[in-house]
Order: C-alpha cells, then sequence, then structure tokens
C-alpha cells in the first residue's frame, strides 16, 4: 500500500442522490476536505451525463467521490471504459441509502472519518470482476439478482429513504410475481429485517388470482425496473475452463466475487430436493457463465437477459484511497 501525501488538489464530486438523502452529511464532508487540501474544486453535478464530464475533464486534481455505492460504480465503470482506471486514484465518502460495497471495500463509516481517510489514507489496489462486454463488479456478482429497493415488482409505503412501514407484493404465494397477494411488515432501510418480517398472504385474495393475471399485464412499468427473479435456472458455470456446474443441474443461485492475489471465489447452490445440497466451490481468474436468458446482479445494478457472459479477474485495478494500515 502506498502511502499518499496530504493532497494539494482535491476534485470534489457530490452526487445529487447524496445532496436530497442527508445533506448535513456532505456539508460536513465538504468541509473536512475543504479544510484539508490546499486546493478544492467541489463541483455538484445534476446527472449522470455531467458526472461523467465533471470525472473527464478532472485534470491534475484527485478525484473524491461524495455519494452511494451507485455513484463509486458510476465512476469506476466511466474511468474504465476511458482507459483511464490505472492512472488514477480515487476516494470515497459514503453518503447516501446504498454503502454495503463502499464499507465492504474498507471506506470508513461516517463523513469525517472517511473524509480524513481520503486526506491522509494510503491507496491500496484492489481487484475488479471485468466482463466481456466491458462492465466491472466491485463487490459482488449474483445469478439470479438479488431483490432489492428498486427490483422486487412490489410498491413500498410509508418511511420515505427510512424504509417503509409495509410492503405490498402482487405474486406466487406473496413472493412477487402474479397470481397472489401479501404484505410485508417491518421497517429499515437498509438490510435484513427483524425476526417478525415477511409476507403474510390475504387469503381472500387468493381468489382473485385469475382476475389478477388478467390486470397486472396491462399495468405500466417502471422505467429500468427488472422484473422479479427467476426461480431455479440451469446454468453452465465453468471456471477456468473447467465446469463447476452443467445444464442438467438446476441451481438456485451463484454467486462471484473477486478474492485475493488475482483470483475469484465461486459459490454455486445447486437446487435443494429434501436435504439441503452442499454449495460448491471453486477458485480462479476466469469465470463463464451460460444458460436461457439469464439475468444478474453487479453492485447496484442489475443487467442482462443474456446467454453467455465471462468475467476475467483483473488484478490491482482499483486503486482506492483507504485508511492507513488497511
Amino acid at each position: 500500500m502506498a502511502t499518499i501525501a496530504t493532497p494539494d488538489q482535491l476534485l470534489v464530486i457530490i452526487d445529487p442522490v447524496a445532496r436530497r438523502t442527508d445533506g448535513e452529511s456532505v456539508r460536513i464532508a465538504k468541509d473536512v476536505l475543504s479544510a484539508g487540501a490546499a486546493s478544492t474544486k467541489v463541483c455538484l453535478p445534476d446527472g449522470p451525463e455531467e458526472f461523467a464530464r465533471v470525472l473527464a475533464r478532472r485534470g491534475s486534481r484527485r478525484p473524491v467521490v461524495v455519494g452511494d455505492d451507485r455513484a463509486l460504480f458510476r465512476a469506476v465503470s466511466l474511468l474504465h471504459r476511458r482507459r483511464e482506471l490505472a492512472e488514477c486514484v480515487l476516494s470515497v465518502v459514503p453518503v447516501g441509502g446504498m454503502l454495503g460495497v463502499a464499507h465492504a471495500l474498507g471506506v470508513p463509516k461516517g463523513a469525517v472519518a472517511a473524509a480524513r481517510a481520503a486526506l491522509d489514507g494510503a491507496e491500496r489496489r484492489l481487484d475488479l470482476l471485468v466482463d466481456d462486454s466491458d462492465g466491472v463488479v466491485l463487490g459482488a456478482l449474483r445469478i439470479p439478482p438479488v431483490p432489492g429497493r428498486d427490483g422486487r415488482g412490489g410498491v413500498r409505503g410509508g418511511g420515505g429513504a427510512s424504509g417503509g412501514l409495509y410492503e405490498l407484493e402482487i405474486g406466487e404465494d406473496g413472493g412477487g410475481g402474479v397470481g397472489g397477494a401479501g404484505i410485508r411488515f417491518g421497517g429499515g432501510g437498509g438490510g435484513g429485517g427483524g425476526a417478525g418480517e415477511g409476507v403474510r398472504p390475504w387469503p381472500w385474495l387468493r381468489s382473485c388470482q385469475s382476475f389478477v393475471r388478467t390486470l397486472v399485464p396491462a399495468l405500466p412499468s417502471r422505467p429500468g425496473s427488472p422484473p422479479p427473479p427467476p426461480g431455479p435456472a440451469r446454468l453452465r458455470v465453468e471456471v477456468d475452463g473447467v465446469t463447476l456446474v452443467d445444464l442438467d443441474q438446476p441451481v438456485e443461485a451463484v454467486s462471484v466475487t473477486a478474492d485475493t492475489a488475482g483470483t475469484a471465489m465461486v459459490r454455486v447452490r445447486p437446487l435443494s430436493v429434501g436435504a439441503e445440497a452442499s454449495p460448491l466451490e471453486a477458485r480462479g481468474r476466469t469465470v463463464t457463465v451460460t444458460g436461457a436468458d439469464f439475468r444478474y446482479g453487479t453492485d447496484a445494478t442489475v443487467a442482462g437477459p443474456v446467454r453467455r457472459r465471462t468475467w476475467v479477474v483483473r488484478e490491482g485495478a482499483l486503486g482506492l484511497v483507504l485508511p492507513s494500515g488497511r
């Protein structure tokens, strides 16, 4: 890990979602960064296009992204596509509702701690997964995509950014497809729920299954919102050319994570019938998945459907400033 001297010039890019979500943390981060750097240029892009223009015109300034996982992913993706990732060292101050990837990479929690790490931390080279369509993965790749706030096909109520009091889902046994309905109780915006949470079916609505099936296709879909994750899939997963699971074995889930020393950890959970099936694991540099129109989740996005995709580990591709000693 290379030590970074106190920066002379910073380009602080404040994501618009962060400004709307937590303006106080944004103000604190900006004050800490401005006080610690000899020269700070603060940019407030209004959207992804302006975000890209600001980053492309950074000059000799070191970019500091103030935002959530989506903002970090956007910056890394832009630099990768411009073939500038190797020469650019990034800092991030996590602000917003989706911060799991940034924290997993070692970025401190809290605006003050993260801003100080951006000023006085050290550069660490991290591995990335890069696919054959030029996409990048910072955290974990998952097939099928993990249901999230924007991808469940449900309607949330109450709560705003901190999480709703209920969630209406139309689906098979309350599960997100067409045919049943239920209501999910609980709050909390970010992750796992309490022991009492879950979809509680409304029995009287089950008699309306055929009626709901006729209505749902006519409902307008939200732009950019993926359909609910599919059930068990038949996929061929190859790690460095060796087949880990083939199309004759249905699987419930596949996950791929850049591990250490330029390799990826691949875990496949076969479909369990009766006794729980043991997961299959392998490590390698290249992972190829083949199947019929599958979708996959990467960081804060959902991609696909595709029939074949290959990911390769790029060792030390991302330079990220983290607290010294990490």
